[in-house]
């Protein structure tokens, strides 16, 4: 199955195919030239406007003093909620210092202390101070600046800027060698046209845009996830959608992209209170405001269930040196009339980070020869039921570099494509905001069979909305659409509380699940799923 669009009307050419401009896909791309490869890197809008400049969190590793990878790992591990695989996580922590080390020397530049030391700091699960920032909470435009620079200097990497991609293409062996994208904008590339590479490499971000509101920009649409799903790859974990306990909350009409109050500002202290000025996190959890991310958010759903508010308050009056540690939260902030050295700040959960994704072995392989997946578009099972505070861009960092160096050794000839009669799908863009409204209300922080059932039927419904005007639109319309249900059968056949899924009618985490649940979409648009034993 494929995407309805029309036959490409041109053609270009590269060794290696980078889909996606945030941590993963600008460093993957760095390293495979390292390697003498040339590189097509493909972005959906500007190539500076991918999730990672919104990170406001850190990067985590074992730099500091006292510090070791193994703690680092135990620390995965917990967050994790016993479905962390354990490879992965030995290779994100033991693998992260040196490749910190390389994105400084690329030029990026980190907070450091009076004695010339990175600084060092903690945000929720971590028992030990290891996240760099830098400009306080801009540590995702600082990477991405850094990144950028160095992309920018190789004239051996092109970058298509306002490029959608579709679907990906492939040999008469099934091997992928190509995508077909479409490229917004006028010149000898636009419209839709395909590229061929010898690998192809998928990293395009999250898929926050499938709930209402989410702190993921408006290109997070899980294009890179669609794809695979379309090319035959399996995906696994999705039912773990993290949800950020801290958005700034702009009222119940409000959609899309949130603006995000970062964990470390609990981490500097912030306390969370109710609307009667109860810290309801203190006994919730023996690390109270820094408890894991997916606790701090079904505490905070349940106390605005049990009050009938519609948001908790975040305080962070108390905190000294606020607005030189938080610069773009304070100008948040105050955008939005509310001065928080003064007032309360108004917060409640919303979509952040995908935990699964397009499922890939230590050398980000896919299930599909020639196609590769990195960052958040992929599952490699280092995040297990909940992601670890800071650990994803130093999951960019370090399988980007293990990717690389997988397809040096064995990239193949180029090869030609095949065309093939398969059946195509487009959605009429009009029935987005219904599809996203249903996931928030069915499938969002709390969740039960009733309320996942009734999300599955009224998206059932919107499958007679089909389209026959490609457009972006409806492209990314017909994303959503495949993920909410992916997410949706995950979320159903895990009958159980773990991590960020929350089963209100299975509220304990049973031994019986400990595994992952993997699934494929077939030729006829048929699903098929089978679990994966997890070894921690």
């Amino acid at each position: 199955m494929k995407l309805l669009a029309p036959k490409p009307g041109w053609t270009a050419r590269a060794d290696v195919i980078v889909v996606g401009s945030g941590v993963a896909g600008l460093t993957t791309a760095l390293q495979i030239r390292t390697f003498g490869l040339s590189v097509l890197l493909v972005t959906k809008a500007r190539v500076d406007e991918g999730s990672t400049r919104w990170a406001q969190g850190g990067i985590a590793a074992a730099l500091g003093p006292g510090d070791s990878p193994d703690q680092h790992e135990k620390d995965t591990l917990v967050a994790g909620a016993g479905l962390c695989d354990l490879a992965a996580v030995k290779v994100l922590v033991s693998e992260g210092p040196e490749a910190v080390r390389k994105l400084i020397a690329r030029g990026a530049v980190f907070d450091k202390e009076a004695t010339g030391e990175i600084a060092l700091t903690r945000e929720g699960g971590h028992l030990r101070n290891r996240i760099l920032h830098a400009g306080g909470d801009a540590t995702g435009a600082e990477v991405s600046r850094a990144l950028l620079a160095a992309v920018r200097n190789d004239p051996d990497i092109e970058v298509v800027e306002h490029a959608l991609v579709l679907d990906a293409l492939k040999n008469a062996s099934g091997a992928v060698c190509g995508v077909t994208l479409h490229v917004i904008g006028a010149g000898t590339r636009d419209g839709v046209g395909q590229a061929m590479a010898r690998a192809v490499v998928l990293a395009t971000g999250g898929l926050g845009q499938v709930f209402a509101q989410t702190t993921n920009p408006s290109v997070s649409t899980g294009d890179g996830v669609a794809l695979a799903l379309r090319a035959g790859a399996e995906v696994a974990d999705v039912e773990f959608i993290q949800f950020h306990p801290t958005v700034l909350w702009l009222g119940d009409a409000t959609e899309g992209q949130q603006p995000l109050i970062s964990e470390a500002v609990r981490g500097e202290g912030a306390y969370l209170l109710d609307d009667s000025g109860t810290r309801f996190m203190v006994g919730a959890h023996p690390l109270a405001e820094l408890a894991p991310r997916d606790v701090v958010a079904i505490a905070i759903m349940r106390r605005m269930n049990e009050t009938g508010a519609h948001h908790v308050w975040l305080d962070v009056r108390h905190i000294e040196g606020f607005t030189e540690r938080f610069p773009t939260i304070y100008a948040s902030c105050m955008a939005h009339g509310i001065d928080p050295l003064s007032q309360l700040i108004p917060v409640s959960p919303a979509s952040h980070y995908a935990s699964g994704g397009v499922r890939v072995d230590l050398d980000g392989r896919t299930s599909v020869e020639g196609l590769y997946a990195c960052g958040e578009t992929a599952c490699s099972g280092v995040h297990g039921a909940n992601r670890l505070a800071s650990n994803s861009l130093l999951e960019g960092l370090v399988f980007s570099a293990r990717i690389a160096a997988d397809i040096a050794k064995n990239i193949p000839d180029f090869s030609q494509q095949i065309d093939t009669q398969e059946s195509t799908f487009l959605l009429d863009p009009s029935v987005r905001k219904f599809l996203q409204g249903s996931m928030s209300r069915g499938a969002g922080v709390l969740r039960s069979a009733t309320s996942l059932h009734k999300t599955e039927q009224e998206l059932e419904v919107l499958k007679i909305s089909t389209s026959t005007l490609p457009c972006v639109e409806a492209w990314e319309t017909t994303n959503l659409y495949q993920l909410a249900q992916v997410i949706l059968r995950s979320a159903l056949e895990r009958e159980e509380t773990r991590g960020s899924h929350w089963r209100e009618d299975f509220p304990a985490t049973s031994p019986a699940w400990s595994k992952r649940i993997l699934q494929k979409l077939e030729k006829n648009g048929s699903w098929s799923s089978h679990v994966e034993k997890v070894i921690n």
